[in-house]
């Protein structure tokens, strides 16, 4: 200490610099907002927009004439829209199934060129179909987004003997049962933030659904092959046709009758017994977190989303044949699914245009049965 004393006295010892002070911030441009009246967002398409090979989005960019590209940063597919006011865009895919892409729909939401504050929102996508209520091409619109991914899982080999499997929600004590406490998981202490559920607008649903019941979606030698073997499941054997459905979310591809029957019991639990399962697949659960978060900031009217999903396969096998045998069967299904997803959703979609004085400030509504 004395000899930096000493070398101090002497000047010996650079004086410390003060700290620089941070610049200003600037100011963010400001810009008048495109007002979006509807938007179809698609879940994947494994090339391009158009041109090749479809997937969930082609159909619509390349029938409703999406032509003009807008690329918005934070995105790796760019927004297309029409003259008549219809946006559209598909999740990207950074190449490898790590991560969610639930990033992209908000970079979308937080770009300050477009308001998305009475967008309507279609959310669209192929997903396997439970065949107890509704066969391979079907297209379902649902009324409660339920997440399927957020949960305790015991082992099959220590599960007690009278659970019909090992998975239950968490803060409950058993399958089939609704959290009784939180305990103390993540911190919480309200039991309301475990909810899996997120309800749509029941009304519009039905609305929509009113507009497509009807839509005839094209069947096919294959489907109809495929439908034969599903003998003693009356609705699997049916032509595709239009329902009413909840989808379910979930990050693993799961296929199997006790699987099957666990999502029936979990949209059961999660809806109070008033939904039924419909359709499974890996993003509704996504999209719709991503939706929650924007309407809590005053981005989106979360009151103005709809989504649809067709089967592309069945959630379980048919009778006689394996789980191993049938989780793969997709092709024949991809087709029906991609083609409804269009069909069905169209009509909705060019009403909601045509007549946009009407719907821009009064949500569409049917009654709820």
């Amino acid at each position: 200490m004395r000899a930096l004393a000493l070398a101090a006295a002497a000047g010996l010892l650079a004086p410390v610099a003060a700290a620089a002070a941070e610049p200003a911030l600037p100011e963010i441009p400001k810009v008048t907002p495109i007002p979006v009246k509807v938007i179809v967002v698609a879940t994947f398409e494994p090339g391009e927009d158009k041109g090749d090979a479809p997937g969930e989005f082609q159909a619509w960019a390349e029938r409703e004439h999406l032509d003009e590209v807008i690329p918005v940063k934070g995105t790796l597919h760019p927004l297309r829209r029409n003259a008549d006011g219809l946006y559209g865009m598909v999740w990207g895919s950074p190449d490898t199934m790590i991560g969610s892409v639930s990033d992209q729909l908000t970079a979308l939401l937080m770009d300050p060129r477009f308001d998305f504050t009475k967008t309507y929102w279609l959310f669209t996508g192929i997903s396997g179909v439970d065949p107890q209520l509704a066969s391979v091409g079907s297209a379902a619109w649902s009324r409660w987004v339920i997440d399927g991914d957020k949960l305790r899982e015991f082992d099959d080999r220590e599960v007690p003997k009278d659970w019909p499997y090992g998975l239950f929600a968490i803060g409950a004590d058993k399958p089939n049962t609704l959290p009784g406490a939180t305990q103390d998981f993540a911190g919480f202490t309200d039991i309301r933030k475990l909810s899996m559920s997120a309800e749509l607008n029941q009304g519009l649903a039905y609305w929509a659904y009113g507009l497509s019941k009807d839509v005839k979606i094209p069947d096919s030698p294959e489907l109809k092959a495929d439908r034969a073997r599903w003998k003693g499941w009356p609705n699997a054997q049916k032509p595709p046709f239009v329902l009413m459905g909840e989808t379910l979310g979930g990050l693993r591809y799961w296929h199997g009758p006790s699987r099957t029957q666990w999502a029936r019991d979990w949209v059961k639990l999660w809806t109070g017994g008033k939904g039924r399962f419909a359709m499974t697949n890996m993003e509704s659960q996504i999209q719709q977190g991503s939706i929650l978060i924007a309407a809590k900031n005053g981005l989106v009217d979360a009151n103005r989303v709809m989504v649809l999903r067709t089967g592309s396969n069945p959630s379980m096998p048919p009778p006689g044949i394996s789980a191993v045998e049938s989780v793969a069967n997709e092709g024949a299904g991809q087709k029906a699914a991609f083609e409804a997803n269009y069909l069905v959703g169209a009509p909705v979609v060019h009403e909601l245009l045509k007549h946009w004085d009407k719907y821009e400030n009064a949500v569409p509504e049917a009654p709820v049965p």
